[in-house]
């Protein structure tokens, strides 16, 4: 081993000459040092950007919703249901909830929003509404015996309205009672209590929130309601609860989704732009593992008589073989480590000093975010290695095949 080492590394660095040979290995190592450093800035970014779509979504968003599909459920489901949620130490609130699109008045401005119908006393723990209120408050008591209404800050430009206002909100049903029935549609004013922001847009344009008990009057649920929405200590619990409740109970009677199920083709887009970005930037470390065998196979025609003069004093086919594998991989491990160090700097300058900042008003955030996962480095460093390992292979065995006789004859 270590006599193989020793004549990788003497053929690797030449103490007499730079010749074309030794440029081409620079330039291989250089190769894999940008395509390493590349991938792992770039996988960085791509996390970042990850977690903070996935936290924008997950603002307003619960970890797990179970919707009831039948349109009389079994009590005794709903009692089991309501045991195996307070039993899970994870679960840290859950509770009914009704929804639907209904029609915004205020004066002559009309807006089709979808209204979520809470329990007053959840709607901070599961939906984090307190958090993202940017005017008023949070609360959902009756003002003056009118109630309240909790709306997004677009919404609320749309339909010019402040805290204190009131607004119309008529439901379907009521809509379609006035048309077939000539009567007054189904209706109920109420007082802008607080104005969120929950950093996306749809929500902030389309969203509203009333206490349960007018949602289920307004979207004709009576003294029923859809289903459950629950907040959990950790976001991927939310699968394993799901494979759970599906497995216990009837699919005929619940639906179960997690908060990926909510926007699974967005977040499949961007993991298909992740690989995508992960194959184009692996083949700038592919090009300079071409380059090692270019490189190698040129040092196997320089060095022929050498490898005879080795086989002739007994030095074994294998070892041969080894010599060549390691100066592949000397390249490739001095060029990953390189690029390690170099991708690692450029994301500690990021996180550290911003020396990429971003618009606020434009992006919502200040810098690019970054997310260091060390999966990533073992991951790209990983790959790079078995290019190199495999562009090393075929010199390597050729190398070994060289005939004794012929190498030293012909010199």
């Amino acid at each position: 081993m270590v006599f193989e080492r020793f004549i990788a590394r003497r053929y690797l660095i030449s103490k007499h000459k730079l010749n074309f040979i030794s440029i081409i290995s620079i330039l291989s190592t250089i190769g894999i040092t940008i395509g390493v450093a590349a991938l792992i800035v770039v996988l960085s970014v791509f996390n970042g950007f990850g977690s903070l779509v996935q936290s924008f979504l997950m603002n307003f968003d619960p970890h797990l919703r179970i919707e009831i599909i039948t349109s009389a459920p079994n009590q005794n489901d709903l009692n089991n249901l309501n045991d195996n949620l307070s039993r899970d130490k994870k679960v840290v609130s859950f509770a009914p909830y009704v929804s639907g699109k209904v029609l915004a008045l205020r004066r002559d401005l009309t807006e089709i929003i979808n209204l979520k119908g809470v329990v007053k006393e959840k709607a901070n723990e599961i939906y984090g509404v307190k958090n993202s209120i940017v005017f008023g408050s949070d609360d959902l008591s009756d003002k003056s015996n009118i109630p309240s209404i909790i709306i997004g800050i677009r919404l609320a430009d749309k339909l010019q309205s402040l805290v204190g206002d009131t607004i119309t909100i008529v439901s379907p049903a009521g809509i379609e009672r006035a048309i077939t029935q000539f009567t007054l549609p189904n209706s109920q004013n109420f007082i802008v209590s607080g104005i969120f922001s929950s950093q996306n847009n749809e929500y902030d344009a389309s969203l509203a929130f009333i206490s349960f008990e007018y949602a289920q009057h307004l979207l004709g649920f009576r003294n029923f309601f859809q289903g459950y929405e629950i907040k959990l200590t950790d976001v991927n619990h939310s699968f394993r609860l799901k494979d759970k409740l599906l497995a216990e109970f009837d699919n005929n009677k619940f639906s179960v989704s997690t908060w990926y199920d909510f926007h699974r083709d967005l977040y499949s887009v961007m993991q298909i732009e992740r690989w995508v970005a992960y194959i184009l930037l692996s083949l700038i470390i592919a090009v300079a593992t071409f380059n090692i065998l270019g490189s190698l196979s040129m040092t196997v025609i320089e060095k022929k008589r050498d490898i005879g003069v080795l086989k002739a004093m007994g030095v074994k086919q294998n070892s041969i073989k080894k010599i060549f594998m390691y100066e592949g991989l000397m390249i490739g491990i001095i060029g990953t480590l390189l690029g390690v160090v170099i991708g690692y700097f450029i994301l500690f300058l990021q996180l550290n000093y911003n020396i990429y900042p971003l618009d606020p008003t434009q992006y919502k955030i200040d810098s690019l975010p970054i997310e260091l996962r060390l999966s990533d480095f073992f991951f790209v460093s990983g790959a790079s290695m078995m290019l190199s390992f495999l562009a090393s292979y075929f010199p390597a065995n050729r190398a070994s095949k060289v005939n004794t006789i012929e190498a030293i004859k012909w010199e």
